[in-house]
């Protein structure tokens, strides 16, 4: 029987096939006899009671200046997959939204990572106040009397969308300014707030979650003058050990994903407290990780399905 991966991915056009996870995840498949079925969310349909996408057929050579090739396109009905991987990247908005619906309908026949039910409920910044006590100082608001207490008794604050990825509208407030967290507000809503951690200009530590255990991390060290640890951002990867602090940290919530079907997450900690953002849309990382350890995590993923 013939085993197919198929992938809801983002543009395949844009990805940059030296730092993705999603590519790396797929090769790893095909090594292990899967075809690889790649689509966009806008690929996909509900009719009828099928669940079906316009799905690209690729193979995956790293060789190659173009790191695939399209063997097919067809109409596919993904109940016929073995496996299905939602790997496109935040914002997590309405079309997001919609797809966690349309493939949940398919939840109960076909092994679907991370589980479309749990992608939905599981808020990528509002599910971290679980561990509240690992946290620096957080508030979660829209009510500027609140944000401004909260400005007085820490001063230098971090605000960041609750919808947000890739560190992009990340700010650092130094005093309260009305004005600006306004229009935030207007344009974001609720804000997510917290203390900010000088300790971040050493770099952050993304923790790889796989099947509730802890199987990795590197350190993000933000380019020169930012706060930001994003790779896609500019900051540089290096390998790092975890502090004990850390490591009950990561296994708490190792057990919480689990339990609430997360098979594969990246959390992030900054000076050893955990900074809100529990990844599970689309966590990133193992392309750097191989790079540095020469260990391919995308080995024990799929060992471990």
């Amino acid at each position: 029987m013939t085993k197919i991966l198929a992938i809801q991915g983002s543009n395949l056009k844009k990805i940059n096939v030296k730092t993705d996870t999603t590519i790396l995840l797929a090769a790893e498949a095909q090594k292990r006899g899967y075809k690889i079925y790649y689509f966009e969310p806008e690929n996909l349909s509900f009719l009828n009671g099928k669940v079906i996408a316009v799905c690209k057929n690729i193979k995956i050579d790293y060789s190659k200046k173009k790191f695939y090739s399209l063997l097919k396109t067809t109409h596919f009905n993904l109940e016929k997959s073995k496996v299905i991987l939602i790997r496109n990247d935040p914002p997590f908005d309405n079309r997001y939204l919609y797809t966690t619906f349309l493939l949940n309908h398919i939840s109960k026949k076909v092994k679907i990572i991370n589980h479309p039910f749990a992608v939905r409920n599981v808020s990528e910044k509002l599910f971290s106040i679980n561990f509240i006590k690992n946290m620096p100082p957080t508030l979660i608001s829209e009510n500027l009397m609140e944000i401004k207490s909260f400005f007085k008794r820490h001063k230098a604050i971090v605000a960041k969308p609750i919808n947000g990825f890739s560190g992009n509208n990340v700010m650092l407030f130094k005093s309260f300014k009305a004005s600006k967290i306004k229009k935030l507000l207007k344009i974001h809503n609720h804000l997510f707030f917290q203390k900010f951690l000088p300790g971040v200009s050493k770099g952050d530590k993304r923790v790889f979650i796989i099947k509730g255990k802890i199987v990795g991390a590197i350190s993000r060290v933000p380019k020169k003058g930012s706060i930001l640890s994003n790779m896609s951002k500019g900051a540089i990867a290096k390998l790092t050990q975890l502090t004990n602090k850390e490591l009950r940290a990561s296994k708490d919530i190792g057990k919480l994903l689990i339990k609430n079907n997360i098979y594969f997450a990246g959390i992030d900690f900054v000076q050893e407290k955990l900074i809100g953002d529990i990844n599970v849309t689309s966590p990133t990382g193992l392309v750097a990780y191989k790079d540095l350890s020469g260990i391919n995590l995308a080995k024990l993923f799929w060992n471990n399905i």
